[in-house]
């Protein structure tokens, strides 16, 4: 039992260290250079130090490591992965979108500087994402499969398709196939991306590729599926934004299309399927291992 616990604080230590990092990697990788306007820089750096999680950057680290590499040599792919995420959080956040003018227990990007702004904002923080690849990553093999990898995941035929089948599925019956793909391509996708970029940076073989891809994707699935849960079940005040959003954008959900209590099993079974998974890495996985219970425990 004491070892557990010693383990699971080990874990959580790994996790809140490597979130820093990526913080701080971002800082440096967008240092204000002179010729970005003032207030573009200053939207930019607001939702990136606006807090979260940052669970796609850290699976990044943490998969790496689990192949034998170093943070260092994954921080640039981090980075850029947050970068992407932080960019699809801004767009979402507009009236356009998810009207949301709450974002992280602060006001969203468009509320504190228009819409406009907000829409270039979002923009600049993708453009720099594979900027940071391409001018950080030492190799320059790897610098075409991260950049392979993070753009198939965050295109059309992944998280922007995901968010536009979600757009136009709106106050629709729906079905559990459309929600599958949804919630696969709008979340679930990055995920697999975060750990297969994660196993890029340390030169990792296909079959730890394809094994950490799997776990991505599964957790990734069961994230989208608790969000849904929480959605229903949490507060603002918990979870940082509006809640109770889903019924009434008529948003298509687990909960919505088979029930809390189908959702809630579901969601379970992606986290067991995603741990063992991992049956073959050594103690170099146990932070993904913990992580993947962060995941089914949260409650924002």
């Amino acid at each position: 039992m004491g070892k557990t616990h010693l383990e699971q604080n080990k874990s959580q230590s790994r996790l809140d260290k490597a979130a820093r990092s990526v913080g701080q990697a971002i800082e440096g990788y967008l240092c204000h250079e002179p010729s970005v306007p003032e207030t573009l820089y200053k939207s930019m750096t607001y939702s990136v130090r606006a807090g979260g999680k940052k669970l796609r950057p850290v699976l990044v680290i943490l998969a790496c490591e689990a192949c034998g590499g170093q943070e260092i040599n994954a921080l640039p792919a981090a980075a850029a992965m947050e970068m992407v995420h932080t960019y699809s959080l801004i767009h979402d956040d507009l009236p356009a979108m998810d009207d949301d003018d709450m974002r992280r227990g602060q006001p969203s990007n468009h509320k504190a500087f228009g819409e406009g702004i907000a829409i270039l904002a979002g923009d600049a923080l993708l453009t720099c994402a594979f900027h940071t690849i391409a001018r950080h990553m030492q190799q320059d093999d790897l610098v075409r499969k991260l950049v392979l990898e993070l753009s198939r995941a965050s295109g059309a035929a992944g998280m922007i398709g995901g968010q536009a089948c979600d757009l136009l599925n709106q106050n629709s019956v729906g079905s559990l196939e459309t929600v599958n793909y949804i919630h696969t391509h709008k979340t679930a996708l990055m995920f697999r991306a975060a750990t297969r970029m994660g196993a890029i940076c340390a030169n990792a073989d296909e079959k730890q590729l394809d094994v950490l891809g799997d776990y991505g994707l599964k957790i990734g699935l069961a994230f989208q599926i608790v969000d849904d849960l929480l959605d229903i079940t949490g507060t603002t005040e918990e979870m940082g934004k509006r809640t109770q959003k889903d019924k009434s954008a008529g948003k298509l959900t687990y909960p919505a299309v088979v029930g809390m209590a189908q959702a809630q099993q579901k969601a379970d079974e992606l986290i067991e399927q995603a741990v063992s998974a991992l049956e073959d890495f050594s103690e170099s996985a146990e932070p993904l291992r913990y992580l993947a219970g962060i995941v089914s425990r949260r409650k924002n």
